[in-house]
């Protein structure tokens, strides 16, 4: 497998029917309003996609118990999780469509899963505030599916490769989240911790070298995963793209930086060979 940097990609991209799988760290929410490195990738990266015939995406912020939910909703609401962020923020909007008849196949495709429906939920800021910048005319139909936190890591991978189908119908499923996420040990302007360098570059090793199994094992990551991720929510999306990737593809690397002391801004993409 072979890694290869967002300037050389887009060709790769347009030769390709199958549709890449994204993983994207998506970090504090002021990435949203703030021209910095993180922003600028994800736009970048939005020139350099295919245009997809929907969004599938799995988010940090959309947890469950018990069931994987798939929001049917026709117009999504954008949802502002968050508090003690300036208006900006809050005035943001991210009108895409979603794609009803598309996310009950996703219900049925996931019925080994616990999938239901649900119109309740919309686009939380783990979905929006990347996809401003990916697709920032909101004109690609878009809709989540969530993240069941009664089941083991393992869960999400097998998630991801039932997914994994859609890529051939002109579906782009995007994980956001953290590689590593502890906002206790967070501090503003701080050199990143041990841990957080020690989990990221662990994650990014065991991803290269397809390793899917030690990223899903708890047990065997041990303490190091408890200080990366306190609670797994951040972690699960990118267990979902590394399930929905096949021996085929490609990967590739975004933003490998720790901000904040202890968020990992790592993203990275699997794209056909």
């Amino acid at each position: 497998m072979q890694i290869h940097s967002l300037q050389n990609v887009r060709d790769r991209f347009a030769r390709s029917d199958r549709l890449p799988v994204v993983f994207l760290g998506h970090g504090s929410p002021m990435n949203v309003i703030e021209d910095n490195a993180y922003s600028r990738s994800w736009s970048a990266l939005g020139k350099s996609l295919p245009r997809p015939n929907a969004i599938l995406v799995v988010s940090a912020h959309w947890m469950t118990q018990g069931s994987t939910l798939v929001d049917i909703s026709a117009m999504p609401r954008t949802i502002h999780d968050f508090y003690g962020f300036p208006q900006a923020l809050f005035d943001q909007q991210y009108p895409a469509p979603g794609q009803p008849d598309l996310a009950r196949d996703v219900v049925t495709l996931l019925k080994s899963h616990r999938a239901q429906e649900d119109d309740r939920w919309g686009l939380d800021h783990g979905a929006w505030a990347v996809l401003k910048f990916l697709y920032p005319e909101a004109d690609v139909p878009v809709f989540q599916v969530s993240i069941d936190m009664s089941r083991g890591l393992g869960h999400h991978l097998e998630v991801g490769r039932t997914l994994s189908e859609l890529r051939d119908r002109g579906v782009l499923i995007l994980g956001s989240g953290n590689v590593v996420h502890n906002l206790r040990a967070m501090r503003r302007g701080g050199q990143p911790l041990d841990f957080a360098l020690e989990f990221d570059a662990l994650f990014a090793d065991r991803l290269t070298d397809r390793d899917f199994a030690a990223l899903a094992d708890a047990e065997g990551l041990g303490a190091l995963l408890s200080a990366a991720h306190p609670t797994v929510d951040h972690y699960l999306p990118a267990l979902a793209v590394a399930g929905a990737s096949d021996a085929r593809d490609d990967l590739m690397f975004m933003t490998d930086a720790i901000d904040l002391g202890s968020v990992s801004m790592r993203s990275f993409i699997f794209h056909a060979n």
